[in-house]
C-alpha cells in the first residue's frame, strides 16, 4: 500500500527592499554632498544677487551644462534625443517649473532671511512629506524601517534646529523654507511617477530648461546685479549651476529611478548635518556640540531607513500548513 506524502508548503518570507547597487549608492551620496554645498553657496552668493536673479543664473548655467552632458551621452550611444509628447511632456515641463524654478526661488528667498543651516533644516522636512505622498499616491506603503528611520532622523533634525536657533524668529524666512519643502516633496513624488516613461537625463534637462524659461522675467535684475557683483559671486553662480544643479539633479534622478521615492528622500536627511559643518568651515558659523549630536542622530536615521536588512537564513526544514 502506497504511503501518502503529506502536503507541505513553505511560508513565504515578507518582501524586503532590494540592496542598493554601487552606482545607485554613489549617485545618492553625490546628490547629498552637492545639495548640501548648495545651501552654503546660495547663502554666500545671496549677498550680491537677490532670489530671482540667482534663480535664473543658476538654472541657466545648469541648462547649459545639462545640454553638453546630454549631447555627449547621445553621441556616445549614437541615439537621438527622444522627447516626451502630449500629456507626458506637459507634466515634465510643469515638474521642471516647480522643481527648478519655484523651489529654487523660495529657497533663495528663504536664505535672504535665515542662515544656511536653519534653511536646510526647514527644507529637509520634505523627505517626510515625500514618504507620505509616495505611500499614498505611489502605493509604496509604509515599511516599518522607513518610518523608524524617519523618526530617528527627524529627532536629529529637531535637535539641530533648536541648537542653531539664533533667537530671532523670522516669519517670512520660515514660511519660505516650508514652501520649499512642500515644492520639493511634490516635485520628487511627481518625478518618481514620470521616470518610468522618460529617461532620467532627458527629464532633468527638460525640467531645467522649463525652469529657466519660467525665470526669464528676472533677466533684467540678473544683468544689473551681475555687473556689480564680485568675481567670486559670479563663480559661485557657475558652481551652483554645474554641480548642485546639473550634476546633482541628474544623479538624484538616476537614484530615484532605481529606489522608492521614500527611500531616496530619506537619504537627504544627511544634508542638514553636512550644511552645518560646511557653514562652520566656510561661513564661520560655529555649531554647538549638541548640533553634532543631532547630526549623528540624523545620519543614524538615514542608515535605518535606507540600508537593507540582511536576508534571513533559510530554515532547514519546512513546516506543514
Amino acid at each position: 500500500m502506497a504511503t501518502r506524502t503529506p502536503d507541505v508548503t513553505r511560508v513565504a518570507a515578507p518582501a524586503r527592499p532590494a540592496p542598493l547597487g554601487a552606482l545607485t549608492a554613489t549617485a545618492m551620496a553625490v546628490t547629498v554632498v552637492l545639495w548640501a554645498s548648495a545651501f552654503v553657496g546660495v547663502r554666500a552668493v545671496g549677498h550680491d544677487l537677490d532670489a530671482g536673479a540667482l534663480t535664473l543664473g543658476r538654472v541657466a548655467v545648469g541648462t547649459a551644462a545639462l545640454s553638453v552632458i546630454l549631447g555627449v551621452a547621445r553621441l556616445r550611444r549614437r541615439t537621438p534625443v527622444r522627447l516626451p509628447r502630449g500629456r507626458l511632456l506637459v507634466l515634465v515641463l510643469a515638474w521642471g517649473v516647480a522643481w527648478f524654478g519655484a523651489y529654487n526661488l523660495t529657497l533663495n528667498a528663504a536664505e535672504q532671511h535665515l542662515d544656511a543651516g536653519t534653511t536646510a533644516l526647514l527644507v529637509n522636512i520634505a523627505p517626510m512629506l515625500v514618504a507620505v505622498l509616495a505611500g499614498v499616491l505611489l502605493r509604496e506603503g509604509f515599511p516599518r524601517r522607513l518610518l523608524a528611520g524617519i523618526a530617528v532622523a527627524f529627532t536629529g533634525v529637531v535637535v539641530i534646529a533648536v541648537a542653531t536657533t539664533s533667537g530671532r524668529f523670522d516669519v517670512a524666512g520660515v514660511v519660505l523654507g516650508l514652501a520649499s519643502a512642500v515644492l520639493y516633496a511634490g516635485a520628487a513624488t511627481l518625478q518618481k511617477r514620470l521616470l518610468p516613461q522618460v529617461d532620467a537625463l532627458t527629464m532633468t534637462w527638460l525640467g531645467c530648461l522649463a525652469g529657466t524659461v519660467a525665470a526669464l522675467p528676472f533677466l533684467p535684475a540678473l544683468v544689473t546685479q551681475a555687473a556689480a557683483a564680485p568675481t567670486s559671486s559670479l563663480l559661485g553662480v557657475v558652481y551652483l549651476g554645474i554641480f548642485p544643479t546639473a550634476i546633482a539633479f541628474t544623479t538624484w534622478a538616476y537614484a530615484l529611478a532605481r529606489v522608492s521615492a521614500g527611500r531616496a528622500a530619506a537619504s537627504t536627511y544627511a544634508v542638514p548635518p553636512l550644511v552645518v559643518l560646511l557653514s562652520w568651515a566656510l561661513l564661520d558659523e560655529v555649531p554647538a556640540p549638541v548640533v553634532l549630536l543631532g547630526g549623528v542622530l540624523a545620519l543614524a536615521g538615514v542608515a535605518v531607513a535606507t540600508l537593507p536588512r540582511r536576508p534571513a537564513r533559510a530554515a532547514r526544514g519546512s513546516s506543514p500548513t
